[in-house]
């Protein structure tokens, strides 16, 4: 927790708000030549020459998306960019900046946004984007986060959620499942400290999942990847609601059904065993458990062969005609429809 590292509390009212953003992002480089003026004006200037522009905005909110009892905020500054950058991705573009706004209470010192500056820097550095803006407000109720991310991308080559046709294979990057069971471990071991705060948890054989909750990573690394093997997908939607419900989004934009096959999701072998010690089936949990932020895309059947062999990606269904609808076929080969419940109900 940030109090070990740095016991001095430095109020938000010493520094004032241009202070503050001043003070937080005083860091932060300039990498991309499309951004003419940064920070440290009204607005920034950008030129992005003849390309297309793609804009995106999420909105994080204490109690809702994130608890600061086990989210530390170099990890929540780090994820509320990955989260915007994901849905870039998802339209096949190259992410380029950010605008990063927060409104904060009294009760965080400069110290802990500090922290969570720190995260989004590094953020910006790894996945080589500016951060060209933002506000800092007060708020009466906690800590919200509202990032906007931009991305560019040659005119023609945006994928849309409306592109898919019958036959098509549905294809997922990396694994699924993960960041919701990191999120029951975090929620578990939390009720344990309530009740014993001597009790230090011992996450050790949960790194994986914790981390991809804690600290996802976008797949900028699939864009580059579909390109360098002449792929385009046909559609594509990032992973953040869970498998099902995107899917359904799939179908519904792009006018068609789906046969999603349950033994091709890709789980991993820490998720299987940790839904085995929470007693839920591993399928629902990647079908429901959003928050993964891999990218779900269909290609043609053509360009099956360029990745068949590749180990970042999973062939997991494919498309058919709407009046077939969208199923999940089971492992006992019997059919059931797919219902979009997402993580905002999971727990209902």
């Amino acid at each position: 927790m940030i109090e070990d590292k740095n016991q001095q509390r430095t109020s938000l009212s010493e520094l004032g708000e241009f202070g503050l953003i001043d003070h937080l992002t005083k860091h932060f480089e300039i990498k991309q030549s499309s951004t003419v003026k940064g920070i440290g004006d009204d607005a920034a200037v950008l030129d992005f020459k003849n390309k297309n522009i793609v804009v995106t905005t999420d909105f994080l909110v204490e109690g809702v998306h994130f608890d600061l009892s086990y989210m530390p905020l170099k990890h929540l500054g780090y994820k509320a960019v990955m989260v915007n950058l994901s849905d870039v991705y998802a339209m096949n573009a190259k992410a380029t900046q950010v605008t990063v706004s927060i409104a904060v209470s009294n009760r965080f010192p400069v110290e802990a946004l500090e922290e969570l500056y720190a995260g989004i820097e590094t953020a910006a550095k790894i996945y080589n984007i500016d951060v060209i803006g933002g506000d800092t407000t007060s708020s009466t109720s906690g800590l919200l986060i509202s990032v906007t991310a931009l991305g560019e991308l040659e005119e023609g080559k945006a994928v849309y959620r409306s592109g898919a046709k019958p036959n098509d294979l549905l294809v997922v990057t990396g694994d699924l499942g993960g960041a919701y069971m990191g999120l029951q471990v975090l929620e578990r071991e939390k009720e344990v400290y309530k009740v014993n705060p001597n009790n230090q948890p011992d996450l050790e054989p949960y790194t994986y999942i914790v981390e991809r909750q804690l600290k996802p990573e976008a797949r900028k690394d699939v864009v580059k990847l579909l390109e360098d093997l002449d792929v385009r997908p046909t559609a594509m939607i990032d992973i953040s609601d869970g498998l099902s419900s995107e899917i359904l989004h799939l179908c519904k934009h792009s006018n068609v059904g789906c046969d999603l096959y349950e033994n091709k999701i890709p789980l991993d072998p820490q998720v299987i065993s940790v839904c085995e010690e929470f007693n839920i089936d591993s399928t629902t949990v990647a079908l429901n458990g959003g928050e993964d932020y891999e990218l779900l895309f269909t290609i043609s059947q053509d360009d099956f062969p360029k990745i068949k062999a590749n180990p970042n990606f999973t062939v997991i269904g494919h498309m058919t005609e709407k009046e077939k609808g969208a199923h999940l076929v089971t492992r006992a080969e019997t059919k059931i429809a797919l219902k979009a419940q997402g993580w905002k109900n999971f727990n209902g």
